[in-house]
This record gives C-alpha cells, structure tokens and sequence, in this order.
C-alpha cells in the first residue's frame, strides 16, 4: 500500500503527450516540442571549464550541507549588487535544484494542515510540492485582464487562520507576468501584517524584459524578514542537468534547512557547485545574451499568435513562455477539457507538442515554450514561428488537409 502523500498526489497531465511526443520521435516522425521548460541554449563555456577544473582538483568529496562556502559568498555578493540585498552566507542554503530549495523551504515552515496560498495560472509542481509537505495549497484565481497577477483583495479574501505561506512567482511560469514595485509591496504588506511568509519564486528574474526587476525581500527589512528567496542557475545559465538552486532567508530558518537537508541528501553536487561559482562570477555576458534573443523570439511569436482570429496571450515580460487564450475555441473542442484535447490533437495530427493549461490551474490556455521560435540546424536558422502558428491555426479550424512548407531564411 502506497503512503497517503504519494495518493494524494495529482496525476501529471502533461506525461501523455511528453511519453507520446518521444515515442513518436522514435517512430521517425518530426515533433516540435514546444512543451520544454529550459532553455535552448548550452551551458556557458566557463562554467562548463569551471566544472572539468572542480573534477581535475578532486573537488569530489563531501562538502558543507548548506553548500561550498565560496557559492554562498558568491550568491551574498550577486544579491548585493544585483538586487540590493544584504546577506551573509550563513542566510544561504545551495540545493540541488531550485525545485528543491522550495521543497526544503515548505518542509521547514509548514505544519500539516497549513494552507499555502498559491496564485492561479502556478506552476505545476507548486501543490504537489505543498501536498507532499503536508500543508494545504489554497488556489486564488487571479485574472487574464490583469496579466494573470493577484491582487491585495484577492490575497487578503484567501487568509485565514491556517495561512502559513503565499508562493509569488515572479516573473511567472507560465504566463511571464512581471509584478512591479508598487504591486509587491502592497502585496507584501499584507503578508507582513497578518505574519505569513512570503516564498518568493525568482528563478527566471535574470529573463525580465523590463527596466528594472523588484526582488520582493528588497522592499523593506520587515519584508526581508518574512521572506524566502528562492532562485537557482537552472534557467539564468542554462544549467537545467547541473541541478543547482538556493535560498536566501533568516539564519534561524537557514540552520533548520541545512539540518533538513543533511539528513536526506547530504548536499548538492560539489562540482556543480565549483562550475556555479565561476558562472555567477564571469557570464554576465553570456547572460545579457540569452535574454537579448529570449525577447525577439518574444515579439515575434505574440505578434504572430496574436494575429490569429479568436486567440490572446498574456504579454510575457519575463521567462520564455507563451500562455495562449484557446478559451473562444471551447464549443468547437466538444471535449471536458480544452486544453487537453488542443494539445492532443496538436501532436497527434500537427506534430506540435504544447502544453495544457489545466496542468497550471486554468483550462482555457495552453503554453508556449518560446525558446524554440528559432532553431539552428546545420548552421542555418530556420525560422518556425510562422509555420508552427499555421498548424495552429489550422488545427483549431479543424481542416485536417492542410499541409505544411516550412519557411526558411
């Protein structure tokens, strides 16, 4: 018999098409995967020589279980100068991927039967995450006229006596909404009044199209003082398979994570560790770059989606994801779920994968991974935004004799 956290948890809509897309790849059959969660492009080439030099110099033994001192210095000194935020490294915990961070921050915080306030459109690992913790996710449906981001009456109708925490990710998997100043602070005020922790998911904050990004704990030392910053190396470096995240919170909370952590996975990997340092130290560059390209690839594929009869997106000011508005389209699907048989049909007759709304708490959307708007093959970009958006279009008119000429420049 299965322990009750494991049955509580929800199925992953998104296996089926993920298991189907590789079967079909196998078969010999063109998949455009635009259901990926990375980026496309590869590790930075220092922090890969940084990695091969950590493993040349044995950097291969057990280590701290908070994390190599020298990362948490160099995580204290990037917060500083990037988001005006002063840490020591004794406020630093390094996990084994972000996912983990907030996994080990919930396990700290949160009693069973605590309710963890969480925005819709989430990410989809947010209540499973709660779930498996013991706590409570309590969903609050925010609106597409107001990009998808929650406001102070709809935060403050969600508290009760049970609330221990509210996750803001920010910007947002999956709709890319950036909350601004002004809109975290409200938000942050109430939390600090009514003594609720503020879990404050920044993994893509390197990925802003705006002036300025507002790390929340920056507000005020109040604010700071409830807040967990969560943040990683997986999507600003490209080091999705190194597996490397952190948080930065209150000493006291930062001693009970690392003795959580030390007794189920000792410590994240040292090597990745090493390579992590150099990378927050030198590619700056490398990063500016990446977000550079995030942004055409942006624009171009709202303009083209958007020119598309019956369908909206949310604009994404931040990460490298598309959330489209399918809900016009509702009548025509005749199916319980939208999303779904959008995405399924998509693969099975357009060979593009995409994936489902309703994996984030909204059925009238899907997401789109804008990262492979342009891909490089055999030294030439051939450019899918146009294509992809024909099979789109086609799909939802349900004319099944289209046929496809990819452009190419």
């Amino acid at each position: 018999m299965l322990s009750n956290k494991v049955q509580s948890l929800t199925p992953s809509l998104t296996l089926g098409i993920s298991s189907k897309a590789k079967q079909m790849k196998k078969d010999g059959i063109a998949v455009i995967n635009l259901s990926i969660g990375e980026p496309d492009f590869f590790t930075p080439e220092a922090v890969k020589a940084a990695g091969i030099a950590a493993i040349n110099n044995n950097y291969t033994k057990y280590d701290a279980a908070v994390g190599v001192i020298d990362l948490r210095q160099a995580i204290c000194d990037k917060l500083h100068s990037e988001n005006n935020l002063s840490y020591t490294p004794d406020q630093i915990v390094v996990s084994s991927g972000a996912k983990y961070s907030l996994t080990n921050t919930l396990l700290t915080i949160a009693n069973s039967g605590d309710e963890v306030i969480i925005p819709a459109p989430y990410w989809l690992s947010y209540p499973e995450i709660v779930k498996l913790t013991g706590a409570i996710p309590r969903f609050v449906e925010t609106d597409f006229t107001n990009n998808f981001k929650m406001t102070v009456d709809q935060l403050k109708a969600a508290i009760n006596d049970k609330t221990k925490a509210v996750i803001i990710n920010n910007p947002s998997n999956p709709t890319g909404a950036v909350y601004q100043k002004e809109e975290l602070l409200a938000l942050a005020n109430v939390c600090v009044e009514n003594d609720i922790y503020i879990i404050a998911d920044e993994i893509y904050e390197r990925i802003c199209y705006l002036d300025n990004f507002t790390s929340i704990a920056s507000l005020s030392e109040a604010i700071k003082e409830k807040t967990i910053l969560v943040n990683g190396m997986s999507k600003s470096l490209s080091m999705t398979g190194w597996r490397l995240g952190y948080t930065a919170t209150t000493k006291e909370i930062a001693k009970a994570m690392g003795a959580i952590q030390g007794h189920l996975v000792s410590h994240p990997c040292t090597i990745s560790q090493h390579a992590a340092i150099e990378g927050l130290k030198s590619c700056a560059d490398d990063i500016a770059n990446m977000k550079r390209i995030y942004q055409t690839r942006r624009d171009e594929a709202t303009k083209i989606i958007s020119a598309i009869d019956g369908l909206s997106v949310v604009q994404p000011d931040g990460a490298f994801y598309i959330f489209i508005n399918v809900g016009a389209y509702r009548e025509k699907a005749n199916a319980e779920s939208l999303s779904l048989k959008i995405c399924d049909d998509m693969l099975e007759k357009q060979h593009v994968a995409l994936v489902p709304g309703i994996a984030f708490g909204n059925d009238d959307f899907i997401r789109w991974w804008s990262c492979v708007f342009t891909v490089t093959f055999c030294r030439r970009q051939v450019v899918l935004g146009k294509n992809i958006a024909e099979r789109f279009q086609h799909q939802l008119c349900f004319n099944r004799c289209y046929k496809i000429t990819p452009s190419s420049t």
